[in-house]
């Protein structure tokens, strides 16, 4: 059975392809997003990035606490447990041991899904 993992040849992940005519994606900053805010709700810039990191710092606390969070219209945040599991070294196909972790997950609310 060994040998029959062996041998199988890994293929790599498939490339995405990107129309020719597409613009190229922007990083948008919490700095840039604190900007658009603090025009649209006559803030300070600064209190407008005051806030933002509150909320990131909020999120980071919840979310280590295991708590779930919803944003409405964007989505919900939460820790998934990932179990220990043997995976395989794509160049020389030797299993390898991968540790059990905790990750970050999204789901998309239904009205970000209709807007993309």
């Amino acid at each position: 059975m060994t040998k029959k993992l062996a041998a199988q040849k890994v293929t790599p992940p498939a490339k995405v392809i990107v129309p020719a005519n597409a613009a190229p994606q922007a990083t948008v900053t919490l700095k840039q997003i604190a900007a658009e805010l603090a025009d649209s709700h006559d803030l300070s810039k600064k209190q407008a990035e005051d806030v933002l990191s509150g909320l990131v710092a909020a999120t980071m606390r919840h979310l280590q606490a295991g708590d779930k969070i919803r944003l409405t219209g964007l989505g919900i945040l939460q820790v998934r447990a990932l179990p220990a599991r043997i995976g395989r070294n794509p160049a020389t196909g030797a299993a390898v041991e991968i540790k059990a972790s905790r990750k970050v997950a999204f789901r998309a609310a239904k009205e970000l899904k209709a807007l993309i």
